[in-house]
């Protein structure tokens, strides 16, 4: 029974911590099978040879119980022809293919009933397999899975830990932006500060214009009221 001692031990071991523990979980899933098919032949050949032994003792049971009841066929015809030592004789071989057989009987079924077991156990060994198997690229997802989430937990936790270098990036953009509308009032004062100057000196030129003509106006009225002298 102990040739699937080592079959067992990986069939029943966690798979899950033994892929968080390997750098690469196709990998080792992949080795994993192979080592327990090439195990489960070796099993294979081991319990083919317990049967063999089982077909042996077998043959050598039936063969001691042919041998004696060949040698009791014989003790009868010693006895149809009146010779009692003969048949004797003939009967003390019998017994001893008797012991034999009886012997060999008990063995052989021994052997049965361990090379049942052993059936057995090579039946669910090969279940477990054929369930890793068909296991195996689940298991490789989420390894994967797990090793993206482990990556995106890492950045995160770098983008937290460079904080202050956001913060003096904000601080900048804030200050450029600060640059920029003292550059855009700076200019918005000087054409303001042009027009006003601008609008001054035609209203001054205006008022002079005004003036002028309201003085020659006042003066032809003026000599329109003196006596004419003619």
């Amino acid at each position: 029974m102990g040739i699937f001692s080592r079959l067992k031990t990986l069939v029943s071991s966690n798979v899950n911590d033994m892929i968080s523990k390997a750098e690469k979980p196709e990998k080792m899933l992949n080795q994993l099978l192979i080592d327990m098919s090439e195990q489960l032949i070796e099993s294979k050949k081991a319990v083919a040879q317990a049967i063999a032994d089982e077909k042996k003792l077998e043959r050598e049971a039936q063969n001691q119980q042919a041998l004696s009841q060949d040698w009791e066929r014989k003790a009868m015809l010693a006895v149809q022809a009146g010779k009692d030592d003969l048949a004797k004789e003939a009967l003390l071989r019998k017994q001893e293919h008797d012991n034999a057989y009886a012997e060999y009987k008990k063995q052989w079924d021994a052997q049965h009933g361990a090379v049942e077991k052993l059936k057995e156990s090579l039946r669910e060994l090969q279940n477990k397999i054929e369930e890793a198997q068909r296991k195996k690229n689940l298991l490789i997802a989420r390894a994967k899975r797990a090793e993206a989430q482990q990556k995106i937990q890492s950045t995160m936790s770098s983008l937290s830990g460079n904080r202050t270098a956001f913060d003096a990036f904000d601080r900048m953009a804030a200050k450029v932006d600060q640059m920029e509308a003292q550059a855009e009032a700076a200019v918005e004062l000087d054409d303001y500060t042009a027009n006003t100057s601008l609008d001054k000196r035609f209203a001054e030129l205006e008022n002079s214009d005004h003036s002028t003509d309201a003085m020659l106006l006042a003066l032809k009225e003026k000599m329109k009221a003196l006596p004419d002298k003619s």
